[in-house]
């Protein structure tokens, strides 16, 4: 079972790959992907996040699922606004 600071503390960690991604998503509109390499580390991290999250389900207790279905959701839309970007 997922402790509840262990989970707290990582929807904290992916709410923070998530801005960072779409800060590197509004600057990859704006200026046409100027900086490939962070784009593509953003996608990175939010890829990593989202394998994590995966693990955390399996042991996670109901309210628990709950909240990281939500969190998937958010990641999974990021990831698809990131994606069809086009430049």
């Amino acid at each position: 079972m997922t402790t509840r600071e262990s989970l707290e503390r990582f929807i904290s960690e992916c709410q923070q790959t998530m801005d960072y991604a779409r800060a590197h998503l509004i600057e990859g509109s704006r200026q046409q992907h100027y900086d490939d390499v962070g784009y593509t580390n953003a996608q990175l991290e939010l890829e990593e996040c989202y394998n994590e999250l995966m693990k955390l389900y399996q042991s996670a207790n109901a309210q628990q699922r709950e909240q990281l279905h939500r969190l998937r959701l958010q990641i999974q839309a990021l990831q698809n606004e990131m994606t069809l970007l086009e430049y």
